[in-house]
């Protein structure tokens, strides 16, 4: 079985509404048994270019439990939050 994986590249905004939002994710992954993988913070960019700052990864069981996830009534609930926290890119990786 292969699982998916949502890598958000981050930039926040406001620290405040960023916090809201980090407190609430993990209630809206819980039913998908999905795992916080890591946060972490930009030590360097080594090739390339990346402008955020932040990362968040979250490993889920399935492609489906990914994208099921993100349109859920709970997921989408948090996006004016997040929209008003953070810049944001997410990306879902299949592994």
């Amino acid at each position: 079985m292969s699982h998916a994986y949502v890598v958000g590249h981050i930039t926040v905004k406001d620290p405040a509404a960023w916090d809201e939002y980090r407190g609430k994710v993990p209630g809206t992954i819980a039913p998908w048994n999905a795992e916080l993988v890591f946060r972490g913070k930009k030590a360097g960019v080594l090739a390339g270019a990346n402008a955020h700052t932040d990362i968040v990864v979250i490993r889920f069981p399935t492609l489906d439990a990914a994208n099921d996830w993100y349109a859920s009534a709970a997921y989408q609930a948090l996006i004016p939050i997040r929209e008003r926290a953070a810049s944001i890119d997410i990306v879902i990786y299949e592994a």
